[in-house]
């Protein structure tokens, strides 16, 4: 996949590490990586749960890594959990330290303990020794005049919340709105990751021209 960018920055690729159940959460997944993608320089990779205990080393080619899970019980999921727990030998290699962080996840009801869910998230990106961003949007449809329409409806700050019907399945729900937030978080994360490695390039640079 390509993008136009700055010819002297190389694009930045950003995983997207997720578990979905019914689908729910990977439609907010995939909403995350077209936020990425919409960013010139930025490329996403998608990756479940799953597939990503088998990816080490091209997680470890991420400059960013995105989390996400449905929330059950109060916390994530078991599979994503089970891939965070398998991160271990990434944690004894200090593998992940300073790339950037960030997470959503999805629930049937509109607070369903999601919050939660993201603390785990962040506690675990600060156990790996990554840089948390956090979701950048003011609280929507907390007004007469809004709506269900608005995004970030659910009033989350530390990462992207999505709401999901129990009846309905992951070609209605999430609702737009949801999805846009997502597609929001995606481009967000881009945003401050490409910050972060071009200023690292230019610390470099000058960093070099200081030895000379």
């Amino acid at each position: 996949m390509s993008r136009e960018s700055d010819s002297s920055v190389q694009n930045i690729l950003i995983g997207i590490v997720y578990h979905s159940g019914a689908g729910h959460t990977a439609s907010q997944a995939k909403a995350v990586s077209r936020g990425v993608d919409a960013v010139p320089g930025a490329v996403s990779m998608l990756l479940t749960s799953e597939e990503a205990q088998g990816k080490w080393q091209e997680l470890d080619r991420c400059s960013a890594i995105i989390f996400g899970a449905p929330t059950y019980m109060g916390s994530a999921s078991a599979q994503f959990k089970a891939f965070m727990d398998a991160s271990s030998s990434v944690y004894f290699r200090g593998a992940w330290k300073d790339k950037v962080a960030a997470g959503f996840t999805n629930s049937a009801s509109r607070s369903g303990d999601k919050l939660d869910t993201l603390i785990q998230f962040a506690i675990f990106a600060a156990q790996h020794g990554m840089h948390w961003v956090s979701l950048g949007l003011p609280p929507g449809n907390n007004r007469s005049t809004t709506s269900e329409r608005d995004l970030n409806r659910l009033g989350f700050f530390l990462g992207a919340g999505a709401q999901s019907n129990v009846d309905e399945g992951p070609t209605s729900a999430p609702p737009e709105s949801d999805l846009l937030t997502a597609e929001e978080l995606g481009k967000r994360v881009a945003l401050v990751t490409m910050q972060l490695v071009r200023g690292r390039t230019t610390d470099g640079k000058a960093a070099e021209l200081a030895r000379v």
